[in-house]
């Protein structure tokens, strides 16, 4: 597997904090393996170092507590500063309270779990600000290519677009058992990382208002279209619950979902989002008939990149245009339109006119699947293909 330096890094600075470090994200992004190479790392310039993975059930059976847990460091640690790494860690009963009170005991503690217990919501609620956490993802496609490399494979943009980036997906030749293990993994996240976790009682409603998002990536939405659209199938659902549902798949870093910004009143449109899948697969896989919708994964995958890359991203909207992404890091902003294909006539001067009422003070790029070079002297092209390969915009 890769080193994932561009996730390593930051943590990097923490390892002798007293905080507690969680690595945390969607299931299956590769947060064991970058736990597994922070301890490597650790190990060779300290011995005082301990690692317990939960999901080894010879551990788990005896140290089923945070009470034995305590006292298995306890019994294991050297007087200075000890490095304890604990993957799975959701599964020991009183975790939290064992956490909290190994920091306190000069221990630097890096945990890391199952979405199933350790969302967002359960480390706020338990370990109270006495914790950093690091959101690890898919792989963008520079870390493709790199994990290809390592296997002798081949990963083609269009193969990017469609199947997205879990790690694990590539190591398997074939589409169909890529999507075998695709489609496991999406149970596991619907059935037990959010219905079973929350117990969601309306399992249908939910199910199908969670296709409808997968299947809308790179769309604005509201919870009152939602509404319509479940009460259209015979599944009325209230706003509220909607809107709570919508929490639930945020929580489990399935989606993300970014504000449409308002430049007329100069404020977020609160009910108002444009919802981006964790990984294109999550909609690919929802796709019977092949005919997979290249276009909003495209986005998708643009709203991925940018992410990776350090940007903070809101949808930009002026009263007559919209603008797909206001991207913003440091002191530098851009304002990036995306489009599939710009080669007709129709679409370039719809995407070009999207930039209309911005001046030339405003940095604005389109970025496109086309390889012939669009750029005008106001506006700047980006091919997907050099967009994928960056680190900068």
């Amino acid at each position: 597997m890769i080193k994932r330096e561009k996730y390593i890094e930051p943590i990097r600075e923490f390892y002798s904090s007293d905080l507690i470090k969680i690595i945390t994200g969607i299931r299956r992004c590769g947060k064991s393996v970058i736990l597994g190479e922070i301890y490597d790392e650790i190990r060779s310039q300290s011995d005082n170092i301990i690692y317990l993975d939960f999901e080894d059930t010879s551990a788990l059976s005896s140290i089923p507590d945070g009470l034995s847990l305590l006292q298995y460091v306890d019994a294991h640690r050297g007087d200075s500063l000890c490095y304890v790494f604990l993957d799975e860690v959701q599964r020991v009963n009183g975790w939290a309270d064992a956490c909290k009170t190994l920091r306190i005991r000069n221990c630097s503690v890096f945990i890391s779990g199952s979405n199933s217990k350790l969302l967002s919501r359960e480390f706020t609620k338990e370990l109270s600000g006495r914790y950093v956490s690091f959101r690890i993802r898919p792989f963008v496609y520079k870390e493709l290519l790199a994990y290809g490399e390592e296997l002798d494979r081949e990963i083609t943009l269009t193969d990017y677009i469609v199947w997205g980036g879990f790690p694990k997906r590539i190591e398997f030749e074939s589409e169909r058992a890529q999507r075998i293990y695709l489609n496991e993994l999406n149970e596991t996240i619907i059935l037990n990382d959010i219905i079973n976790r929350y117990a969601i009682r309306k399992t249908e409603v939910f199910k199908r208002l969670a296709n409808f998002i997968f299947l809308s990536n790179g769309r604005i939405l509201s919870a009152r279209s939602i509404e319509k659209y479940l009460r259209g199938a015979g599944l009325p659902c209230s706003v509220t619950t909607i809107t709570k549902y919508i929490g639930y798949l945020e929580e489990a870093y399935a989606i993300a979902t970014v504000r449409k910004y308002s430049a007329k009143t100069k404020r977020e449109l609160e009910y108002y989002l444009k919802v981006y899948d964790e990984d294109v697969s999550l909609n690919s896989i929802r796709i019977a008939n092949n005919r997979y919708d290249l276009t909003h994964n495209f986005e998708n995958i643009i709203y991925n990149e940018l992410i990776y890359m350090g940007y903070s991203l809101q949808v930009y909207h002026d009263g007559a245009h919209e603008i797909d992404f206001v991207a913003v890091k440091g002191n530098k902003q851009y304002f990036i339109q995306v489009a599939y294909s710009i080669a007709e006539d129709k679409a370039y001067n719809r995407e070009m006119d999207a930039f209309s009422n911005l001046d030339n003070s405003n940095q604005k790029i389109i970025i496109t699947n086309d390889d012939i070079d669009y750029s005008t002297s106001t506006v700047r092209h980006i091919r997907f293909r050099d967009f994928v390969l960056m680190h900068e915009l």
